[in-house]
Order: C-alpha cells, then sequence, then structure tokens
C-alpha cells in the first residue's frame, strides 16, 4: 500500500530495478564509466591549469564541461551504485538530500546547454572577428560568459524546484533511479499545474535558445567559410567547431531521448537507464572528443611522454 505520512523527512527510491543475471554487468559498466569520467574530466582540467599554451578562452570555456561532468555524476552515481546492492525496502533518501541531488541533476542538464552555448559565441568570435578576437575575448569577458552561464541556470533550476519544495508531501516514493523535480513534485496530493506549466516553459526556452544560437552561429560561420578564401581557416573552422558540434549533438540526443521515453510509460526501465547514461554519455565523450581534437593537448601529451621515455635513471 502506498504511505500517505505527510510532508515525511525520509523519502524512499524506487532505484534502478535490474535483474539478477544483469546485476553485475550493469554495476561494473557503470562503476567504471564513472571513474573513468573523473579520472579523465580531471585530468583534462589540471592539464588545462597547468599549460601556458592552453590559457586561451576557448579551453577556459571548456573547463566549465569537465566540472559540470564531475559534479553531476559525483552527486548521483555513488548513490546509484549503492541502492542497487541494497533492497527496494531499503533505498530510502532524506528530503533535503534529495532536493539536494534534484537540484544538481537539473543543473547538470541546463549548465551543458549554457556551457556550449559561450563556446559557441566563442568559436563565432574566433571565425568571423579574427582579428578582434583578442580585443573581444579578453580574460573579462570569459569570466563574464563563465558567470553567466552558472548563473542562468541557476536562477532557472532555483525557481523550478522552488515551485516544487513549497508543495506538500502525501507520498514517499520516488519513482525514478535518482531524485529528479518530476519525481519530488509526483509526490504532492496538492495541483502541480503550475510547475507543469513552469517546467515546459522551461524547457522549451532551454532547447530553443540553445539550438537556435548553434543555428545562428553555425550559419554565420558556414557563410565566412564559404565565401573565404583561406585554407588555413577554414581547416580552424573545421577542426574546432566540428568538435564543439559533436558535443552539442551528444547533449541534445541524450536528452531528447529522456524527454520522449516520458511519453512512453510502458518503456519505464528503459527511461531510468537512459537518464542515467544522460549523465555519463557525455561526461565520458567530452574530455576524449576535445582531447583527440585538440592540437596543443596532444602535443602536451606526446611531449609528456617523451620526456619520460628519455628521463635518465639514477
Amino acid at each position: 500500500m502506498e504511505n500517505y505520512t505527510v510532508n515525511s523527512l525520509t523519502l524512499q527510491l524506487e532505484g534502478l530495478n535490474v535483474s539478477k543475471e544483469y546485476l553485475n554487468p550493469v554495476f561494473l559498466f557503470i562503476f567504471f564509466s564513472y571513474l573513468f569520467i573523473i579520472v579523465t574530466n580531471v585530468s583534462i582540467a589540471i592539464l588545462i591549469f597547468i599549460d601556458k599554451n592552453l590559457h586561451q578562452p576557448m579551453y577556459l570555456l571548456f573547463c566549465n564541461l569537465p566540472f559540470n561532468d564531475i559534479l553531476g555524476n559525483s552527486i548521483l552515481v555513488p548513490r546509484l551504485l549503492i541502492d542497487m546492492l541494497r533492497p527496494p525496502s531499503e533505498r530510502l533518501i532524506g528530503y533535503h538530500e534529495c532536493v539536494i541531488q534534484a537540484f544538481t541533476s537539473h543543473m547538470f542538464g541546463t549548465t551543458s546547454h549554457t556551457v556550449l552555448m559561450i563556446m559557441a559565441f566563442d568559436r563565432y568570435v574566433a571565425i568571423c572577428n579574427p582579428l578582434r578576437y583578442a580585443a573581444i575575448m579578453t580574460n573579462k569577458m570569459v569570466v563574464k560568459l563563465t558567470v553567466s552561464a552558472w548563473g542562468v541556470a541557476f536562477v532557472l533550476v532555483g525557481i523550478l524546484l522552488g515551485l516544487t519544495i513549497r508543495l506538500n508531501r502525501c507520498r514517499t516514493m520516488i519513482e525514478s533511479p535518482y531524485c529528479d523535480n518530476a519525481g519530488l513534485f509526483k509526490l504532492s496530493c496538492e495541483s502541480v499545474f503550475i510547475n507543469n506549466v513552469y517546467g515546459l516553459t522551461f524547457t522549451v526556452v532551454l532547447f530553443t535558445a540553445s539550438i537556435g544560437t548553434m543555428v545562428i552561429t553555425y550559419t554565420k560561420i558556414t557563410v565566412v567559410c564559404l565565401t573565404s578564401k583561406s585554407k588555413s581557416l577554414n581547416s580552424k573552422a573545421l577542426k574546432t567547431c566540428s568538435t564543439h558540434l559533436v558535443l552539442f549533438l551528444i547533449m541534445i540526443f541524450s536528452g531528447m531521448s529522456v524527454i520522449t521515453l516520458h511519453r512512453f510509460p510502458q518503456y519505464t526501465n528503459y527511461r531510468k537507464f537512459t537518464s542515467i547514461l544522460f549523465h555519463i554519455v557525455p561526461g565520458s565523450l567530452n574530455p576524449i572528443i576535445y582531447g583527440v581534437q585538440s592540437k596543443e593537448i596532444r602535443k602536451f601529451l606526446a611531449n609528456s611522454f617523451k620526456s619520460k621515455k628519455v628521463r635518465p635513471l639514477c
């Protein structure tokens, strides 16, 4: 029977229900994916920090993604792995911890969009206004763009969760592998019309702004490349913009998959696993794609390995 305790401070997570035969493979997949995310993203961030050649706006703005991937996955994945090893009746979580997890989860998704938007602006200035790039993309501008990306996400998600925590709760079961806004407001027996309206508006505005920014910037970049006879400019645009575009497409595809599966209740288990992949896949691929495509990062790594090989033995 469903628990109708009013405003209980202890909630129960449905978690990720996996059959015994698949429990170990799924657990190990998520566990090693998390380790890979932490190691690669921390390494990329440290690399950019210590190498002065990488102290460029493009890499400094990209640093927001590793930080976002580490934060978003660290709040979610360890708890998820622990719950997988527990029986369903013991998957309990405090209400305040659940709110923090939901806030972090939505911050992760929203910030992924806003960071890629400011990176698109950087690529636009670099390709379309190369002579003014240094004057426009100063350290002060990088800080402003970074603060804007995180600030906008914080305000949007803050309102989203604020509308939810105002509701009284009459249920305790979170029907999701982890806490999110939808799982929290479904605990209420009050009207959630405002929550649904804001949530839909939030999603439409975010996706419209994100996709619109990409379409406008890449259209202008394409026009410049097609009208320019400079092979070096076209080569630079192809390398840097293709990397950024691939990251954006991965993030959009992951997010749209979760939203689409929400419309099909019969695929609940697929939706749950896809919602986890939404965190894991971009966090795993972002450092690989950027690291492989970046000439500066490849050069730094090559020099590092080369110096280790020729180091004399004492």
